[in-house]
């Protein structure tokens, strides 16, 4: 499960990363990295939705402390 939240994290980074650059400079960085494929856009901000529930869900199970941060419960 570390690995799915490594990789969610990292989706989710992108996502955040995206938003910026959308909201400070109107870059769309995820259009520009498909080149004007509408349908690998797409694909791309459902792996971000879906790796934002991934990581609200795994941090409701794990009692807020996500595995990927090496911390752990005392």
């Amino acid at each position: 499960m570390i690995i799915a939240n490594y990789i969610a994290l990292i989706l989710v980074l992108i996502g955040g990363l995206n938003w910026g650059l959308v909201g400070i400079f109107n870059f769309n960085l995820v259009a520009f990295i498909c080149m004007g494929c509408r349908i690998a856009e797409r694909i791309i901000y459902i792996l971000v939705l879906l790796a934002t529930i991934w990581l609200i869900i795994s941090a409701a199970i794990d009692g807020g402390i996500l595995l990927a941060t090496g911390f752990t419960r005392a």
